[in-house]
């Protein structure tokens, strides 16, 4: 996988979640307190949808809300999980239409997470490189430290994913 920084240098964030756009939640299942301890981050009821791509034992959301799991790992991605990220991203766009409040996790909410946040703005008007940097932006510089998701964002999902089911 290439990246901006080895895995081992990349730093908890410092919040459990952050708003990128007016509804649109990204965020992880930990994250670093003022006190520099390392806290889970479990959604209650903040949210009207929870969508994961990394799930894991306890970290919620609580019974009554929507939550829609597609796990994903953080490296090259086949056909069938490139399909889910394009589904989640839609489905995202759906709900913010209907005036929902969404977050969108994976482990620390860098990567998993700003793809199918990335897409979901790309989906709503934003070029790939304008996506990327508002979620850089209101996430973290780390966000995105993927360089292969980068690429497929600015490649266009749909378009990589076509490219895969041809290769198979």
């Amino acid at each position: 996988m290439r990246t901006r920084g080895r895995e081992s240098d990349v730093p908890a964030p410092d919040s459990p979640w952050n708003e990128i756009v007016p509804g649109l939640w990204m965020g992880g299942h930990e994250f670093r307190s003022r006190s520099g301890e390392v806290r889970s981050a479990v959604p209650r009821g903040e949210f009207d949808l929870v969508q994961t791509l990394i799930r894991l034992p306890g970290y919620g959301p609580d019974d009554g809300v929507e939550h829609q799991v597609w796990p994903v790992p953080d490296g090259p991605l086949d056909g069938t999980q490139l399909a889910g990220v394009i589904r989640m991203a839609q489905a995202t766009g759906e709900a913010l239409d209907a005036g929902r409040t969404v977050l969108v996790r994976c482990y620390h909410g860098y990567n998993r997470s700003g793809l199918v946040v990335a897409h979901a703005l790309i989906r709503r008007g934003h070029s790939a490189d304008e996506a990327i940097r508002v979620v850089r932006t209101r996430r973290s510089p780390w966000a995105l430290h993927n360089e292969l998701f980068v690429e497929y964002l600015r490649a266009g999902l749909t378009t990589v994913r076509m490219l895969e089911e041809l290769a198979e």
